[in-house]
């Protein structure tokens, strides 16, 4: 089936993540971002008045991070820093779910946070994105943490930080997919850095990649689509457990 350059563009969350970015980082990665048209640029929280001022008047969208990357904060530092996030205009909210709380099984607990920060986002006209971190969860887990956020009113499921000890993996879309209804969407993000692992993974049911590859994505984009073999189909088997963008 086709597709256009656009599509691939806005299936891209280009991230600026990383801890030892400079201010001037941050501006060269809205610049890629409005380039080639992204979804969002996904930036750190202190990043967020930089990030609303260099994308105003676009249609690619200020997102950040919340209890990022090891989702290890108090519920009321995770609300207070998607309250400040939206202050600072932010659009999108991508949260790192209490995995300690994930994995001993305390699905309230887990529940109740993901609604707190979706009820922040929605009473702003913003959207939530809850983080798995795939990797340290086996599948039961996985599916469970998808219908508790679906439950709690996320807008997303996504697999992973980046930071952790791997990160999307084709598996994991799929399976997210599955788990939860087409009210909510999935991202995949972690160790994505070509054109056939995006399109791997739109096939797989995500609609969302985070990357901070974007420039050489789009640009395998460009150079298939001169040659009229641009297309849903990804051109080599790929797969990936590496972690960070």
């Amino acid at each position: 089936m086709s597709i256009t350059l656009r599509d691939i563009a806005k299936m891209l969350d280009h991230s600026t993540l990383q801890p030892f970015l400079t201010p001037d980082d941050i501006k060269k990665g809205c610049d890629i971002a409005l380039e080639y048209g992204a979804a969002t640029v996904c930036a750190r929280p202190y990043d967020m008045p930089l990030v609303v001022k260099c994308l105003k008047g676009s249609d690619v969208l200020p997102c950040t991070v919340i209890g990022f990357p090891h989702g290890a904060h108090h519920t009321s530092v995770k609300v207070f820093e998607a309250q400040r996030a939206l202050d600072d205009g932010c659009r999108e909210l991508d949260m790192v779910l209490n995995i300690g709380e994930m994995l001993k099984g305390n699905e309230t607990y887990v529940q109740d946070e993901i609604a707190k920060l979706a009820k922040a986002a929605h009473d702003r006209d913003a959207i939530l994105k809850v983080i798995l971190e795939t990797c340290y969860l086996n599948d039961e887990q996985k599916k469970l943490a998808c219908r508790l956020s679906e439950a709690a009113g996320a807008d997303f499921v996504k697999t992973s930080t980046g930071y952790g000890s791997a990160g999307a993996t084709i598996h994991d879309v799929a399976l997210m997919r599955a788990a939860v209804s087409p009210a909510v969407r999935v991202k995949a993000s972690g160790g994505i850095r070509t054109l056939d692992m995006v399109l791997a993974c739109r096939k797989a049911g995500a609609v969302r990649c985070g990357v901070s590859a974007t420039q050489k994505i789009m640009e395998e984009a460009k150079a298939r689509f001169a040659q009229g073999i641009l297309s849903e189909e990804p051109l080599a088997p790929v797969e990936t457990t590496g972690g960070s963008y």
